[in-house]
């Protein structure tokens, strides 16, 4: 597969202790690959590398052998839920049309055509019926979908998400990864923080396994095995029986 995302000697610290080193990968052009690990692993550091929100210590990080910040307008974010003000006086579909900004600006109004596009979104996430309601009132599965809604309506290449699948039900998991693999099947890369170790085989097809460096990295059914699990959860961690 060709290589999309390349990160090469990334070292990064969080309130002046190593939050991930000597960290090297690739991630494939159109793949749905998790990044896995324990608690502390540096997963969100990793994610908020890429995205530009941290800076490292030293690395590169380049998409299509650019520098990650030439292509930001290709890629969507969808930060953990605990990260987002929920209070902010939104409708859905507000929140929805923010995808659309990075393609106008924040100064220029939407229109006709960008209210269609989140509204497609919407109904790609079966939340049309709610595009009038405050986001505050929604459920944390329902709100997952807004902003998942929101990241299809930028129309972006590559999807970065922090943990989308945690704390909701399981109907609203489902329609996730058949929404990521119906995209993916549209040429879409996916990036995705997962925690969820018995569901890794069958939701994703490349795998970043990580405890601050990277333990293991390649097609899921190549590196998913008890070894370099053990290795990411125990060995580095440090928890031996």
């Amino acid at each position: 597969m060709e290589t999309l995302i390349t990160i090469k000697d990334l070292n990064v610290a969080y309130q002046e202790k190593p939050a991930l080193w000597h960290v090297n990968m690739s991630i494939p052009a159109n793949s749905r690959t998790a990044i896995v690990g324990p608690n502390g692993a540096g997963k969100s550091t990793l994610i908020k590398s890429i995205m530009t929100l941290i800076k490292p210590i030293s690395g590169k990080i380049d998409i299509d052998g650019k520098d990650v910040r030439h292509a930001l307008k290709r890629i969507a974010y969808v930060p953990q839920k605990g990260e987002v003000n929920w209070d902010f006086p939104a409708t859905v579909l507000d929140v929805v049309l923010m995808g659309r900004y990075v393609h106008k600006g924040w100064f220029k109004r939407p229109n006709r055509q960008d209210s269609e596009i989140a509204l497609d979104a919407l109904k790609t996430m079966k939340m049309e019926a709610f595009r009038n309601r405050q986001i505050s009132e929604l459920s944390g599965g329902q709100r997952q979908r807004v902003f998942l809604a929101r990241a299809i309506a930028q129309n972006a290449e590559i999807y970065i998400m922090d943990e989308p699948l945690q704390g909701i039900d399981i109907t609203t998991e489902k329609l996730i990864i058949d929404v990521m693999k119906a995209l993916q099947q549209e040429g879409k890369t996916f990036v995705v923080v997962h925690h969820q170790l018995d569901t890794v085989e069958d939701y994703f097809d490349h795998a970043v396994i990580l405890n601050k460096t990277v333990i293991a990295q390649g097609p899921v059914e190549a590196i998913w095995n008890e070894s370099n699990i053990e290795k990411a959860y125990y060995e580095m961690s440090g928890h031996h029986d």
